[in-house]
């Protein structure tokens, strides 16, 4: 147990260092932007290309780490993933920036299907869930924290976030080279189990929910996507002032969702906490286009961020709920429609700030009153609760 629990800790502190690294950008991105007089469409582009990247590359990642083996591929990311951060810190035009953001990519593509094989593979069916909660806990954490140690250490220098992420990454590398030992057990799935074809993305029960996600992504990916830049150039806020602000409503958000999660879909269900969650966080999201003092800001953003990671977890669980046998086609697609929003959300929201620096928060917040529409007819055409037999 001693062995395992260590495993998995070493697992989850590289799932942190990773999207630590990804979150380390966001306060940085407006200085950048002046020193290297890059517009709000690029900055777009380089946000999206980012999930492009892993959107791409998983599938071919996914069939290496039965062949070649989980902890290779681990450690085969974490070098990547240096290396991204390391060219970041060095790059001096657009094209370098673009290049370190394909290998970040790559690198998540590495690394997070691994690391969930893994888990997998050293837990039992009663252990499996709770360690994927610490994963996905994880992960959140390190989004959270990153754009706050990002914006401090961007007083010491543009650049010094960056290099801490490399070398953060490549001691990871190694230790994890040294320390982890390849699962002795494998989780092979059934060669006769008829898996679901792609038709079953549209099957009334599932569809809706993965536009709900694809929503949820897009108005969350082009609401982060630009607010560093929004603030920068409406407010004229510091790295340190937007690390603050981000850090912490993602503290906010994440308390909400571990201490008022469970209470509200047992109250509500997941379907109607869905739908309000829509609700609050398309109102906030267009009033940050009317706040003008760093409390409002803060505390718009706070409610935001509640909203946005109280979605998540409803429409992950609904699924799960529904899904029967069909958990791993549902769990490959929530991933999909999820990279598709972050795709797509910081390129529009690119566009329109080079428009008008209001215009990507009235986007976002059209886009999530029409899924809040969308969701509300879904609500009164079913059950409010999902019943498992």
């Amino acid at each position: 147990m001693g062995k395992q629990t260590l495993t998995l800790v070493l697992l989850l502190t590289n799932l942190f260092i990773a999207f630590l690294g990804i979150g380390l950008v966001i306060p940085v991105l407006p200085t950048l932007m002046n020193e290297l007089h890059i517009s709000g469409e690029v900055v777009g582009y380089m946000v999206a290309v980012f999930a492009v990247a892993q959107l791409i590359v998983s599938p071919i990642t996914g069939r290496l780490i039965d062949k070649i083996g989980r902890k290779i591929m681990i450690v085969i990311g974490l070098f990547i993933f240096s290396a991204s951060e390391l060219l970041f810190a060095i790059g001096e035009g657009v094209p370098e920036l673009f290049a370190s953001r394909v290998l970040g990519g790559i690198s998540a593509a590495f690394i997070m299907p691994a690391v969930t094989a893994f888990i997998a593979d050293i837990t039992t069916n009663e252990t499996r869930s709770k360690a994927l909660g610490y994963m996905s806990a994880a992960i959140s954490t390190g989004f959270i924290i990153g754009p706050g140690i990002g914006g401090f250490l961007a007083s010491y220098g543009t650049r010094v976030p960056f290099f801490f992420a490399a070398g953060l990454a490549l001691f990871a590398a190694i230790f994890s080279w040294i320390m982890l030992k390849e699962p002795a057990r494998q989780i092979v799935e059934e060669l006769d189990a008829k898996k679901p074809g792609l038709s079953r993305i549209f099957a009334p029960m599932y569809f809706i929910v993965f536009v709900i996600i694809f929503v949820l992504s897009f108005g969350l990916a082009s609401f982060e996507g630009v607010f560093s830049l929004f603030v920068d150039h409406k407010f004229g806020f510091t790295p340190t002032d937007i690390a603050i602000v981000i850090t912490g409503s993602g503290i906010v958000g994440a308390v909400a969702q571990v201490l008022l999660f469970d209470r509200l879909t047992k109250w509500m269900g997941e379907k109607r906490l869905i739908l309000w969650s829509l609700v609050f966080s398309s109102v906030m999201v267009g009033m940050m286009t009317l706040v003008n003092s760093y409390f409002s800001i803060l505390f718009v953003t706070m409610i935001v961020f509640v909203g946005f990671d109280l979605i998540r977890p409803a429409a992950t669980s609904h699924l799960s709920k529904i899904a029967g046998n069909e958990q791993g086609f549902v769990g490959g697609m929530n991933s999909m429609f999820t990279s598709l929003g972050t795709v797509f959300g910081p390129i529009i929201g690119g566009k329109l700030f080079d428009v008008d620096v209001d215009f990507p928060f009235y986007f976002a917040a059209i886009v999530l009153v029409l899924g809040s529409v969308m969701t509300y007819f879904w609500v009164r055409k079913g059950p409010k609760h999902v019943r498992i037999r």
